[in-house]
């Protein structure tokens, strides 16, 4: 189940040398629910010409139930372990950008495999912009408790060091999508064709992890 959304103004000499450099890697963001993985992803992948894939809707296309059922039927590490299964599936699958679930990158496995065919992009939202966007919606199960926001906290707390193992890192914010989307392809460029492997930080928050 993939998708490419529709193109927006590019500079395609830009994206085709990432494209080729990427080769059979993918683009994967990773980083908290509420970061935007899911409508940055699908941007991106239209700029970048390669097919969109959601981790959250193949899991539940996999297992013909939401995620929010899964959870409540089987617990935590049974979607745990599909999870990791459905994203090393879609890994194999070629070239793609790939949005993961916030606990997806947790696992050893899953981050080891990310590391070997794809890119990582840590998508970084602080607590307050992750609540704007989650408060509304009940599909979160880890948030269905009687304080979501220290919810939110405890987890940026245990899951930040981990997502800052990532390749890149951008600041998700109240901006237009689409300049987080030139973020994304100002680092993966530089990352990729033209920059050093060192950090480079920017004034807008991108950094490239060694």
């Amino acid at each position: 189940m993939s998708e490419t959304a529709a193109p927006a103004q590019t500079s395609p000499t830009q994206e085709a040398d990432i494209t080729s450099a990427l080769g059979r890697r993918s683009v994967v963001l990773v980083g908290m629910m509420g970061a935007g993985k899911s409508t940055i992803g699908r941007r991106l992948a239209a700029r970048l010409h390669l097919p969109f894939l959601d981790a959250d809707i193949e899991i539940e296309a996999a297992a013909g139930m939401s995620i929010p059922d899964i959870f409540e039927a089987h617990g935590e590490p049974h979607f745990r372990d599909g999870e990791a299964r459905v994203i090393a599936r879609l890994l194999d699958g070629g070239p793609a950008v790939i949005a993961t679930g916030g606990g997806a990158f947790m696992r050893e496995e899953t981050r080891n495999r990310i590391r070997d065919k794809a890119v990582s992009i840590w998508l970084k939202a602080d607590v307050e912009i992750i609540m704007k966007r989650v408060k509304r919606r009940a599909d979160r199960p880890l948030l269905q408790t009687e304080d979501p926001m220290a919810t939110v906290s405890r987890l940026l707390e245990a899951r930040e060091p981990v997502y800052r193992t990532a390749d890149l890192t951008i600041g998700s914010r109240d901006v237009p999508h689409d300049r987080i989307v030139d973020e994304c392809i100002d680092a993966l460029r530089a990352r990729l064709c033209v920059g050093s492997p060192s950090a480079q930080p920017t004034t807008d928050g991108i950094s490239v992890t060694p």
